[in-house]
């Protein structure tokens, strides 16, 4: 696999059952790249190690005098050089390749993963650690993965070296294959404690980047309660606990470095002294001297591959083991072994939407609207209503089909959830509304119902260079505009794709109540004919659904036009009119708790009056 051929067209099945296996699955699936590195690694390492012995025979034809040994040694050097450069030429490009492809091959199934369980991801997962598994620990990943190869090449080298060595000056030899393992094992006592100061540090970096994220998400409303200070205060504490964590675990690090110069050096002490003494006795040449002592020398740049392979080890360990938590997260439905597999007739399902479980049913080509008093109950079962269940339970029916027995993306074709706080991409207005959809609604139908009149007047004001306010760009989240803005265009987006079944959770809760009633018409109208399930209390919405539906306690109490449950249903009227217990109360004492008392029927009364008199304004304006 070359960088040029990016992306994978199948990055294949993580082995995510732990971070050592996620590692190893990665290093299988990059068998040629590793060979390859492994191959110019040993060139590059050993034409490296193999300059001492060019220098020692120069200096031993130098002391005989032979001009023809010192033109060979010249050519052999010559060709020792030519072999380090391109070894490493290659070796190098070997290396960032593996790392590369090996940190893209984990990004696509990162994705793949976000894909496949879409809302249930941030329920189960802090964002910043998708973000923090995403980017950085990525990187690391990869880090080891290459690493390994040039690890291995370099441990052989050391290897051939010192067989080399014993057979060349065997008194000499011997101690240096002695001391070369206790060099490479000084510092593995040290390793786990420097383990342990990178986990703490990585750690608190991950509590700092989520409340980072957490704080930029909300600085809108933060500033609106002058909350800001607060939250900056919490994230410099944050940060300095992680500046704390990082200088602990530098100083461990540095004493593994300062190890890996120290003990080298007293090998090259040893062999330096022990060489005299067999100097003097001619027992070694002054040649074999410099050969050894070069190779010595020369041996640690290999043996600092130790220490880049321990330290790549203790940072990809935790970040494999996240990105395999991450990786094996399933939907609901795929551990009841349906969802990810069932079968597939190439068609989109068509029907009434059915949820056992609430008992809802919302007919189709129908406008139905739920009131449910839990926001929260609410946002989940809307999520449920599009096949993304938090927790495993009987499945949705969609023309007596079960969701969870279709594979995600006919489901996802079938059945549009656009939840309470919907995303917008970064990009051109035109790029944000070019998403799959039926084509039978224009993108200017879809703003025109979603109330966006004003929205393209604001954003071509916002522009000096776009002539088209389709063109005109979009911060990322859009956050340079207001709340009503987003959830308008949010809207229009889903209008576009025009599914099967659109689900929509609160999608007016932020705009004013005249554009309330205009979108309430245009939802209504360009809906026609298809199935739209909304979940709001507004009145304005719930009085132009074909039906109602209001869930009380997790069931459904009562299903009926609004202005019928406003009149009959006391809980409903609670709920829409959003009456307090203290007026539930006074209500009790006046002797009024009759469904059908006169104070309620009066209420119903004049929500149903202030209806019209919207309906009124509305028809005037």
């Amino acid at each position: 696999m070359q960088i040029q051929d990016l992306p994978y067209s199948d990055p294949g099945m993580a082995d995510a059952r732990s971070g050592p296996h996620l590692l190893w699955w990665l290093f299988r699936n990059q068998r040629g790249g590793q060979l390859k590195a492994l191959l110019w690694g040993m060139l590059h390492f050993s034409a490296v190690c193999a300059l001492p012995f060019c220098v020692g025979l120069a200096v031993e034809a130098a002391v005989k005098g032979s001009a023809a040994g010192l033109l060979r040694t010249g050519g052999l050097l010559l060709l020792c050089g030519t072999c380090v450069a391109v070894g490493d030429t290659f070796l190098h490009r070997a290396a960032v390749t593996n790392w590369i492809t090996a940190a893209a091959r984990l990004q696509q199934l990162l994705a793949r993963k976000a894909a496949h369980l879409g809302s249930a991801l941030t329920r189960r997962v802090a964002a910043g650690e998708v973000v923090a598994v995403s980017t950085g620990d990525v990187e690391k990943i990869g880090w080891f993965v290459e690493a390994v190869s040039r690890f291995t090449a370099a441990a052989l080298t050391v290897v051939l070296v010192s067989v080399a060595l014993i057979v060349y000056q065997p008194a000499l030899g011997v101690v240096v294959a002695v001391g070369l393992p206790l060099v490479a094992l000084a510092v593995l006592p040290l390793l786990p404690r420097a383990t342990r100061r990178a986990d703490v540090q990585r750690e608190k970096a991950g509590r700092a980047t989520e409340l980072a994220s957490d704080t930029v998400a909300g600085l809108r409303v933060l500033r609106g309660i002058g909350g800001e200070e607060l939250f900056l205060t919490r994230y410099r504490s944050a940060s300095q606990e992680v500046r704390h964590a990082a200088v602990r675990s530098a100083r461990m690090w540095s004493l593994i470095s300062a190890i890996q110069v120290v003990v080298p050096g007293l090998l090259l002490i040893a062999v330096v002294w022990y060489g005299v003494q067999l100097a003097h006795e001619d027992r070694v040449t002054v040649g074999e001297l410099v050969t050894v002592y070069s190779a010595v020398m020369i041996l640690n740049y290999p043996m600092r591959h130790f220490e880049e392979i321990a330290m790549a080890f203790s940072f990809s360990r935790p970040s494999a083991t996240r990105a395999a938590r991450v990786l094996s997260l399933r939907r609901p439905t795929d551990a009841e072994g349906t969802g990810a597999g069932g079968t597939d007739t190439g068609e989109v399902p068509g029907g009434d939407l059915h949820d056992p479980l609430t008992g809802l049913l919302a007919p189709a080509h129908r406008f139905t609207a739920v009131v449910c008093g839990d926001p929260d109950a609410a946002g989940e079962l809307a999520a449920r209503l599009g096949g993304h269940p938090a927790e495993p339970g009987p499945s949705v029916l969609l023309g007596g089909v079960a969701l969870n027995d279709l594979p995600l993306d006919r489901a996802r074709t079938a059945v549009l959830v656009q939840d309470k706080d919907p995303v917008l991409l970064s990009g051109s207005l035109r790029e944000l509304l070019d998403v799959p959809a039926s084509c039978a609604v224009r993108a200017e139908d879809a703003l025109a119902a979603a109330q966006c009149d004003d929205v393209l007047d604001a954003l071509a004001q916002a522009s000096l260079d776009a002539s088209d306010p389709m063109d005109t760009r979009i911060t990322e989240r859009g956050r340079s505009l207001s709340g009503g803005q987003r959830q308008r265009l949010a809207l229009a987006r889903s209008l576009v794709t025009d599914p099967e079944v659109l689900v929509l959770d609160e999608p007016t809760s932020a705009v004013d109540s005249h554009t309330e009633a205009r979108i309430a018409e245009g939802l209504r109208g360009l809906r026609s004919g298809r199935t739209t399930v909304v979940f709001t209390s507004s009145p304005l919405l719930l009085d132009r659904a074909d039906s109602v539906v209001f869930l009380h306690e997790g069931t459904v109490a009562a299903t009926a036009p609004h202005r019928e449950l406003i009149a009959t249903d006391p809980r409903y009227r609670a709920v829409v009119t959003r009456e307090t217990e203290d007026e539930k109360d006074g209500s009790a004492r006046d002797g009024t708790t009759d469904p059908t008392g006169p104070l309620e029927r009066a209420d119903g009364d004049a929500l149903l009056g202030e209806l019209d008199r919207l309906e009124e304004i509305e028809e005037s304006a």
